[in-house]
């Protein structure tokens, strides 16, 4: 059943009455999910804005965060302290949220670090929200209500979905643009659906994954083949095209098909990682959303399958898979999913594994990094790793991944 909210914001009440709402500013951060799980965010208090700046901001995210803190932070502060001298929102009736989960890095210091980078560029009067699972500054935390949650599972789902579609079909369409057309009013159908509330029920999120998996297999594509490259690593760099210096594009301009794996694989290893640090009553709760995402897990793998698509197997089967060749005691940060990934996509013919990380990121280099050359061996695959950072070149990153596709 869909739950109910009590202050759903319905899209029709556009006009003057949005006028009203607070500009929500969000850092860009998931390229092919923010565009539909913005709208948990909106409320009538708020509307959601994803911010979209590019390499241009990175001076200013340097000017107010120490350049020893990891390249996501930089841009993610460049683009605020941007947006709030660009004249296009009143710096003192807007909110910032630094969306998080509340363990180490990312999860439980960017809020104190946006905070004071805020201040610092003279936005004193600037609301800084937080959201995470660890109770962290709970007075600055966005007040998140069950209508939010389920408006963002299908978000996610959805967003998986196209993600993984568009990346297996656009370099093999024989009419160029058809892919991101398609993924284009999928999101504006869905984006209406999930900010009416419109029909948010488990059984039209499965029929729908028959529907897109269907619309995207109708695409009349080549049967030229082509060097699969396969991406892990952290989230930032791995699901933003700005923190990643567009690896992906890259990648298809050079023949080649890549594909990212589906933000739901991290979503369920959080919830498995954090199974034995919780209290009791916590792992309860859950335990029991891991199921439902588990299950709605593999009816997604089952239509992208059926339609003739690869995707990875489900978060439980890929660990198993994996547990010989990695530890999964490493929880912190992204922790063992890296190592699972890059060991699931060889053992499932995707031989050639690229691996993004930012410079200094202590559980990517430690639980990924560290043992690439291992898992390399065990496998047979390949592994190539870029650091992304602020000191770093495009094009340093790119003879990176043309060692890996010329090999």
């Amino acid at each position: 059943m869909q739950p109910q909210s009590q202050a759903a914001y319905s899209v029709s009440n556009m006009g003057r009455e949005a006028d009203k709402r607070y500009p929500l500013l969000i850092p860009a951060m998931f390229d092919a999910h923010f565009p539909l799980l913005k709208y948990a965010f909106s409320t009538r208090q708020f509307r959601p804005v994803i911010l979209g700046q590019g390499i241009e901001v990175l001076e200013t995210g340097l000017k107010y965060t120490n350049n020893d803190m990891c390249w996501p932070l930089a841009m993610m502060i460049g683009q605020v302290v941007d947006a709030l001298g660009s004249g296009k929102y009143d710096a003192d009736e807007v909110y910032l949220l630094m969306p998080t989960v509340g363990d180490a890095c990312r999860g439980c210091n960017y809020y104190d670090l946006l905070k004071k980078a805020v201040i610092k560029a003279g936005y004193t009067k600037t609301k800084v929200l937080n959201m995470n699972l660890k109770h962290i500054a709970e007075d600055s935390c966005l007040s998140v209500t069950p209508a939010m949650v389920w408006k963002a599972m299908f978000g996610l789902f959805y967003g998986d979905m196209l993600m993984l579609l568009v990346q297996q079909t656009r370099p093999y369409e024989k009419n160029k643009g058809d892919s991101d057309r398609l993924r284009t009013w999928w999101i504006k159908k869905l984006g209406r659906e999930i900010a009416l509330s419109e029909g948010l029920t488990v059984m039209k999120l499965v029929k729908r994954f028959r529907d897109i998996a269907q619309s995207f297999a109708a695409i009349e594509r080549s049967d030229s083949k082509k060097i699969q490259i396969a991406l892990v690593g952290e989230l930032y760099t791995k699901y933003c095209h700005t923190g990643n210096w567009d690896i992906v594009k890259f990648i298809e301009e050079q023949g080649c098909e890549s594909f990212t794996n589906g933000l739901s694989w991290y979503v369920l290893y959080y919830i498995d990682a954090q199974l034995t640090k919780l209290s009791p009553p916590e792992s309860i709760a859950y335990m029991g959303i891991g199921r439902m995402l588990g299950a709605l897990q593999r009816k997604m793998i089952h239509e992208i399958r059926r339609a003739g698509f690869f995707s990875l197997p489900e978060l439980r089967t890929l660990k198993n898979e994996a547990k010989s060749m990695i530890n999964l005691s490493f929880s912190v940060g992204d922790g063992w999913l890296i190592g699972a990934e890059a060991v699931g996509y060889i053992s499932h013919g995707r031989k050639k594994v690229l691996a993004v990380q930012p410079f200094g990121c202590m559980p990517s280099h430690i639980f990924g990094r560290g043992i690439y050359s291992s898992l390399a061996r065990k496998t047979g695959g390949q592994i190539v790793s870029i650091d992304m950072d602020s000191s770093g070149t495009r094009i340093n990153a790119y003879n990176r991944a043309r060692m890996l596709i010329d090999t």
